[in-house]
Protein backbone atom coordinates (compact mmCIF):
# COMPACT_ATOMS: atom_id res chain seq x y z
CA UNK A 1 0.00 0.00 0.00
CA UNK A 2 1.56 3.46 -1.33
CA UNK A 3 1.47 6.37 1.65
CA UNK A 4 0.39 9.76 0.57
CA UNK A 5 3.98 10.93 -0.31
CA UNK A 6 4.41 8.31 -2.50
CA UNK A 7 0.27 8.68 -4.23
CA UNK A 8 1.39 12.20 -4.36
CA UNK A 9 4.50 11.69 -6.61
CA UNK A 10 2.97 9.17 -8.82
CA UNK A 11 -0.03 11.79 -9.42
CA UNK A 12 2.55 14.50 -10.14
CA UNK A 13 4.58 11.85 -12.91
CA UNK A 14 1.60 10.27 -14.25
CA UNK A 15 -1.22 12.14 -15.57
CA UNK A 16 -4.17 10.20 -17.45
CA UNK A 17 -2.37 8.00 -20.43
CA UNK A 18 -5.93 7.77 -21.87
CA UNK A 19 -6.76 11.30 -22.67
CA UNK A 20 -2.81 12.14 -23.12
CA UNK A 21 -1.14 10.89 -26.47
CA UNK A 22 2.65 9.68 -26.57
CA UNK A 23 4.98 12.19 -28.28
CA UNK A 24 5.62 9.11 -29.76
CA UNK A 25 2.09 8.81 -31.13
CA UNK A 26 1.90 12.04 -32.59
CA UNK A 27 2.45 12.88 -36.61
CA UNK A 28 3.61 16.44 -35.50
CA UNK A 29 6.73 14.69 -33.38
CA UNK A 30 8.05 12.39 -36.14
CA UNK A 31 10.51 14.79 -37.32
CA UNK A 32 12.18 14.55 -33.90
CA UNK A 33 14.66 11.58 -32.79
CA UNK A 34 13.83 10.65 -29.47
CA UNK A 35 17.06 9.76 -27.30
CA UNK A 36 16.67 7.41 -23.95
CA UNK A 37 18.15 8.10 -20.87
CA UNK A 38 21.62 6.43 -20.75
CA UNK A 39 21.23 3.39 -18.27
CA UNK A 40 24.26 1.15 -17.82
CA UNK A 41 23.46 -2.30 -18.96
CA UNK A 42 22.49 -3.61 -15.35
CA UNK A 43 22.11 -0.18 -13.26
CA UNK A 44 22.23 -0.32 -9.81
CA UNK A 45 18.90 1.87 -8.77
CA UNK A 46 16.74 2.23 -12.04
CA UNK A 47 14.30 5.06 -11.31
CA UNK A 48 10.76 3.85 -11.59
CA UNK A 49 9.66 6.18 -15.07
CA UNK A 50 6.13 5.85 -16.37
CA UNK A 51 5.66 5.73 -19.86
CA UNK A 52 4.06 9.22 -20.20
CA UNK A 53 7.44 10.79 -18.34
CA UNK A 54 10.03 8.63 -20.14
CA UNK A 55 8.65 9.70 -23.30
CA UNK A 56 8.10 13.12 -22.71
CA UNK A 57 12.20 12.96 -21.55
CA UNK A 58 13.15 11.50 -24.29
CA UNK A 59 11.57 14.27 -26.90
CA UNK A 60 13.13 16.81 -24.61
CA UNK A 61 16.62 15.05 -24.93
CA UNK A 62 15.95 15.19 -28.80
CA UNK A 63 15.13 18.63 -29.28
CA UNK A 64 17.95 20.09 -27.09
CA UNK A 65 20.22 17.79 -29.41
CA UNK A 66 19.50 19.54 -32.38
CA UNK A 67 19.32 22.93 -30.68
CA UNK A 68 15.37 23.59 -31.23
CA UNK A 69 13.58 26.29 -29.99
CA UNK A 70 9.74 26.63 -30.77
CA UNK A 71 6.81 26.97 -29.65
CA UNK A 72 5.97 23.47 -29.76
CA UNK A 73 9.14 23.06 -27.03
CA UNK A 74 7.69 25.17 -25.01
CA UNK A 75 4.81 22.75 -24.45
CA UNK A 76 7.20 19.69 -24.07
CA UNK A 77 8.95 21.58 -21.16
CA UNK A 78 6.03 22.61 -19.59
CA UNK A 79 4.52 19.41 -19.72
CA UNK A 80 7.82 17.62 -18.57
CA UNK A 81 7.93 20.40 -15.50
CA UNK A 82 4.22 19.40 -15.01
CA UNK A 83 5.40 15.65 -14.02
CA UNK A 84 8.55 16.76 -12.53
CA UNK A 85 8.60 20.53 -11.27
CA UNK A 86 12.14 19.59 -10.13
CA UNK A 87 13.64 18.95 -13.62
CA UNK A 88 16.33 21.84 -13.99
CA UNK A 89 17.42 21.20 -17.34
CA UNK A 90 13.98 21.63 -18.56
CA UNK A 91 13.45 24.73 -16.37
CA UNK A 92 16.58 25.93 -18.34
CA UNK A 93 16.04 24.97 -21.65
CA UNK A 94 12.04 26.78 -21.03
CA UNK A 95 14.12 30.45 -20.66
CA UNK A 96 16.34 29.60 -23.14
CA UNK A 97 13.60 29.36 -25.71
CA UNK A 98 11.54 31.77 -24.09
CA UNK A 99 13.48 34.35 -25.58
CA UNK A 100 14.70 32.48 -28.26
CA UNK A 101 11.10 33.09 -29.68
CA UNK A 102 10.12 36.34 -28.16
CA UNK A 103 7.22 34.78 -26.57
CA UNK A 104 5.35 36.92 -23.94
CA UNK A 105 7.12 37.34 -20.80
CA UNK A 106 3.65 38.36 -18.96
CA UNK A 107 1.86 35.26 -20.22
CA UNK A 108 4.84 33.69 -18.92
CA UNK A 109 4.42 34.91 -15.54
CA UNK A 110 0.72 34.06 -15.30
CA UNK A 111 1.48 30.61 -15.91
CA UNK A 112 4.25 30.79 -12.98
CA UNK A 113 1.61 31.65 -11.09
CA UNK A 114 -0.34 28.65 -10.58
CA UNK A 115 2.97 26.45 -11.22
CA UNK A 116 4.64 27.94 -7.97
CA UNK A 117 1.64 27.61 -5.64
CA UNK A 118 0.89 24.12 -7.24
CA UNK A 119 4.66 23.53 -6.38
CA UNK A 120 5.61 25.48 -3.85
CA UNK A 121 8.54 23.52 -2.12
CA UNK A 122 10.25 22.82 -5.04
CA UNK A 123 13.64 25.80 -6.15
CA UNK A 124 13.51 25.77 -9.92
CA UNK A 125 10.07 27.50 -9.90
CA UNK A 126 11.75 30.52 -7.59
CA UNK A 127 14.32 30.55 -9.99
CA UNK A 128 12.42 30.75 -13.19
CA UNK A 129 10.99 33.68 -11.62
CA UNK A 130 13.45 35.86 -10.77
CA UNK A 131 14.94 35.76 -13.92
CA UNK A 132 11.50 36.64 -15.83
CA UNK A 133 11.47 39.71 -13.41
CA UNK A 134 15.01 40.81 -14.13
CA UNK A 135 13.72 40.74 -17.95
CA UNK A 136 10.33 42.26 -16.78
CA UNK A 137 11.95 44.67 -14.46
CA UNK A 138 8.08 45.17 -12.55
CA UNK A 139 8.70 44.28 -8.98
CA UNK A 140 5.66 45.98 -6.94
CA UNK A 141 2.80 43.00 -8.76
CA UNK A 142 5.43 40.60 -7.07
CA UNK A 143 4.40 41.46 -3.53
CA UNK A 144 0.84 40.73 -3.86
CA UNK A 145 1.63 37.38 -5.39
CA UNK A 146 3.65 36.40 -2.59
CA UNK A 147 1.39 37.39 -0.16
CA UNK A 148 -1.00 35.03 -2.00
CA UNK A 149 1.46 32.37 -2.08
CA UNK A 150 2.02 32.46 1.60
CA UNK A 151 -1.45 31.86 2.09
CA UNK A 152 -1.09 28.87 1.39
CA UNK A 153 2.16 28.43 3.43
CA UNK A 154 2.78 30.58 5.65
CA UNK A 155 6.69 29.35 6.28
CA UNK A 156 7.84 28.41 3.06
CA UNK A 157 11.59 28.82 2.92
CA UNK A 158 11.55 29.36 -0.93
CA UNK A 159 8.68 32.19 -0.80
CA UNK A 160 10.18 34.03 1.71
CA UNK A 161 13.56 34.41 0.32
CA UNK A 162 12.21 35.41 -2.93
CA UNK A 163 10.74 38.47 -0.97
CA UNK A 164 13.96 39.24 -0.01
CA UNK A 165 15.33 38.67 -3.05
CA UNK A 166 13.22 40.71 -4.79
CA UNK A 167 13.53 43.56 -2.05
CA UNK A 168 17.64 43.75 -1.98
CA UNK A 169 17.66 43.34 -5.87
CA UNK A 170 15.45 46.12 -7.41
CA UNK A 171 15.82 48.27 -3.98
CA UNK A 172 13.31 50.20 -4.58
CA UNK A 173 11.66 52.45 -1.86
CA UNK A 174 7.83 52.02 -2.78
CA UNK A 175 8.72 48.29 -2.47
CA UNK A 176 10.18 48.35 1.26
CA UNK A 177 8.28 50.77 2.82
CA UNK A 178 5.18 48.29 3.82
CA UNK A 179 7.66 45.94 4.80
CA UNK A 180 7.49 46.18 8.56
CA UNK A 181 3.52 46.32 8.49
CA UNK A 182 3.54 42.99 6.40
CA UNK A 183 5.85 40.75 8.99
CA UNK A 184 2.99 42.49 12.20
CA UNK A 185 0.34 41.04 9.80
CA UNK A 186 1.91 37.81 9.80
CA UNK A 187 2.87 37.76 13.31
CA UNK A 188 -0.51 38.72 14.18
CA UNK A 189 -1.53 35.51 12.47
CA UNK A 190 1.30 33.42 13.97
CA UNK A 191 3.62 34.75 16.44
CA UNK A 192 5.64 31.55 16.16
CA UNK A 193 6.13 32.26 12.81
CA UNK A 194 10.16 31.90 12.46
CA UNK A 195 10.03 32.85 8.67
CA UNK A 196 8.29 35.98 9.80
CA UNK A 197 10.56 36.94 12.70
CA UNK A 198 13.89 36.14 10.41
CA UNK A 199 11.97 38.20 7.69
CA UNK A 200 11.97 40.96 10.05
CA UNK A 201 15.60 41.09 11.19
CA UNK A 202 16.49 41.40 7.62
CA UNK A 203 14.45 43.94 7.28
CA UNK A 204 15.88 46.40 9.92
CA UNK A 205 18.82 45.04 9.67
CA UNK A 206 20.28 43.31 7.07
CA UNK A 207 19.21 45.89 4.30
CA UNK A 208 21.27 48.56 4.69
CA UNK A 209 20.45 52.07 5.50
CA UNK A 210 17.24 53.78 4.22
CA UNK A 211 15.62 57.50 4.74
CA UNK A 212 14.53 57.80 7.94
CA UNK A 213 16.35 54.50 9.78
CA UNK A 214 19.72 56.61 10.38
CA UNK A 215 19.61 56.87 13.63
CA UNK A 216 20.39 53.07 14.18
CA UNK A 217 20.26 54.04 18.59
CA UNK A 218 16.37 54.59 18.12
CA UNK A 219 16.11 51.58 15.81
CA UNK A 220 17.67 48.97 18.06
CA UNK A 221 15.57 50.84 20.80
CA UNK A 222 12.24 50.29 18.90
CA UNK A 223 13.41 46.59 18.26
CA UNK A 224 13.99 45.70 21.61
CA UNK A 225 10.31 47.02 22.76
CA UNK A 226 9.28 45.14 19.79
CA UNK A 227 10.60 42.04 20.41
CA UNK A 228 9.67 42.02 24.40
CA UNK A 229 6.21 42.79 23.88
CA UNK A 230 5.87 39.71 21.64
CA UNK A 231 7.50 37.66 24.58
CA UNK A 232 5.23 39.10 26.85
CA UNK A 233 2.40 37.49 24.96
CA UNK A 234 4.08 33.87 24.47
CA UNK A 235 6.36 33.68 26.66
CA UNK A 236 7.52 30.54 25.16
CA UNK A 237 8.91 31.22 21.77
CA UNK A 238 12.25 30.90 20.43
CA UNK A 239 12.26 32.95 17.16
CA UNK A 240 11.17 36.18 19.62
CA UNK A 241 13.88 35.04 22.00
CA UNK A 242 16.34 34.23 18.72
CA UNK A 243 15.13 37.94 17.94
CA UNK A 244 16.55 39.62 21.35
CA UNK A 245 19.77 37.45 20.91
CA UNK A 246 20.17 38.73 17.07
CA UNK A 247 19.55 42.13 17.95
CA UNK A 248 22.59 42.18 20.92
CA UNK A 249 24.42 40.36 18.39
CA UNK A 250 24.25 42.22 15.69
CA UNK A 251 24.62 45.89 17.24
CA UNK A 252 27.43 44.71 19.82
CA UNK A 253 25.37 45.11 22.82
CA UNK A 254 26.17 42.90 26.13
CA UNK A 255 23.39 40.60 27.25
CA UNK A 256 23.45 41.76 30.54
CA UNK A 257 21.42 45.09 28.77
CA UNK A 258 18.10 42.83 28.92
CA UNK A 259 18.99 41.23 32.49
CA UNK A 260 16.00 42.59 34.29
CA UNK A 261 13.37 41.74 31.28
CA UNK A 262 14.46 37.97 31.35
CA UNK A 263 14.94 37.50 34.62
CA UNK A 264 11.19 37.06 35.99
CA UNK A 265 10.82 34.62 32.52
CA UNK A 266 13.47 32.55 34.28
CA UNK A 267 11.40 32.18 37.41
CA UNK A 268 9.36 29.17 38.12
CA UNK A 269 6.87 31.25 39.11
CA UNK A 270 5.43 34.50 38.42
CA UNK A 271 6.21 37.61 40.58
CA UNK A 272 2.68 38.74 41.67
CA UNK A 273 4.03 42.00 42.70
CA UNK A 274 4.89 42.57 38.86
CA UNK A 275 2.02 40.64 37.11
CA UNK A 276 -0.21 43.42 37.00
CA UNK A 277 2.41 46.27 36.25
CA UNK A 278 2.24 48.36 33.37
CA UNK A 279 6.17 48.54 31.94
CA UNK A 280 6.87 48.94 28.49
CA UNK A 281 10.49 48.78 29.23
CA UNK A 282 10.34 45.48 30.94
CA UNK A 283 7.02 44.03 29.97
CA UNK A 284 6.43 40.91 32.70
CA UNK A 285 5.45 37.15 31.94
CA UNK A 286 1.28 37.37 31.50
CA UNK A 287 -1.06 35.40 33.98
CA UNK A 288 -0.83 31.66 33.31
CA UNK A 289 2.42 31.75 31.71
CA UNK A 290 3.85 28.15 31.66
CA UNK A 291 7.29 29.08 33.64
CA UNK A 292 10.05 29.01 33.71
CA UNK A 293 10.91 29.76 30.13
CA UNK A 294 13.88 27.43 28.80
CA UNK A 295 15.40 30.02 26.79
CA UNK A 296 15.14 32.44 29.47
CA UNK A 297 17.11 30.56 31.76
CA UNK A 298 19.85 29.88 28.71
CA UNK A 299 19.66 33.71 28.32
CA UNK A 300 20.18 34.33 31.93
CA UNK A 301 23.35 31.89 31.57
CA UNK A 302 25.08 33.10 29.16
CA UNK A 303 24.66 36.59 31.03
CA UNK A 304 26.42 35.05 33.77
CA UNK A 305 28.97 33.06 31.62
CA UNK A 306 29.97 36.16 29.96
CA UNK A 307 30.69 38.21 32.78
CA UNK A 308 33.51 35.90 33.38
CA UNK A 309 33.95 35.72 37.11
CA UNK A 310 34.05 32.13 39.22
CA UNK A 311 31.02 32.48 41.08
CA UNK A 312 28.79 33.82 37.83
CA UNK A 313 30.55 30.49 35.88
CA UNK A 314 29.34 28.36 38.72
CA UNK A 315 25.88 29.97 38.66
CA UNK A 316 25.45 29.91 34.71
CA UNK A 317 26.55 25.61 35.33
CA UNK A 318 23.56 25.59 37.64
CA UNK A 319 21.16 26.95 35.20
CA UNK A 320 22.49 24.85 32.83
CA UNK A 321 21.84 21.75 34.90
CA UNK A 322 18.75 22.81 35.60
CA UNK A 323 17.75 22.70 31.83
CA UNK A 324 19.28 19.74 31.68
CA UNK A 325 17.96 17.74 34.43
CA UNK A 326 14.35 19.53 33.89
CA UNK A 327 13.54 22.37 32.10
CA UNK A 328 14.91 20.85 28.39
CA UNK A 329 15.68 17.38 28.50
CA UNK A 330 15.53 16.95 24.98
CA UNK A 331 18.92 18.93 24.69
CA UNK A 332 20.54 17.43 27.87
CA UNK A 333 23.69 16.40 26.38
CA UNK A 334 23.94 19.66 24.84
CA UNK A 335 23.78 21.25 28.49
CA UNK A 336 25.92 18.79 29.99
CA UNK A 337 28.61 19.98 27.43
CA UNK A 338 27.91 23.27 27.85
CA UNK A 339 28.67 22.67 31.74
CA UNK A 340 31.90 20.50 30.93
CA UNK A 341 33.07 23.18 28.69
CA UNK A 342 32.34 26.01 31.38
CA UNK A 343 33.88 24.19 33.72
CA UNK A 344 37.34 23.33 32.18
CA UNK A 345 38.08 26.89 31.39
CA UNK A 346 37.43 28.05 35.10
CA UNK A 347 40.12 25.65 35.82
CA UNK A 348 42.39 26.74 33.11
Amino acid sequence: MRTPLEQECQSLMSLSEETIALYADRPEWSDVTPLAQYEDANPIAPIFYSPEYRDATDYFRGVVKTGEKSERVLKLTEHIIRLNPAHYSAWQYRYETLLAVNASLQAELELMDELAVAFLKTYQVWHHRRLLLMLTRKPAPELAFIEKSLKVDAKNYHTWSYRQWLLAFFNDDDLWDGELDFVDMMLAQDIRNNSAWHHRFFVVFESGLREGETDRGRIVRRELTYVKQNISLVANNPSAWNYLRGILDTNKLPYSRVEDFVRPYAATTPDSSTTDLVDLENPPPPRGAQLPCPAAIEFLADIHEKEGGKEQILQATELWRSLADEHDTIRKKYWEYRIREALRVMKD
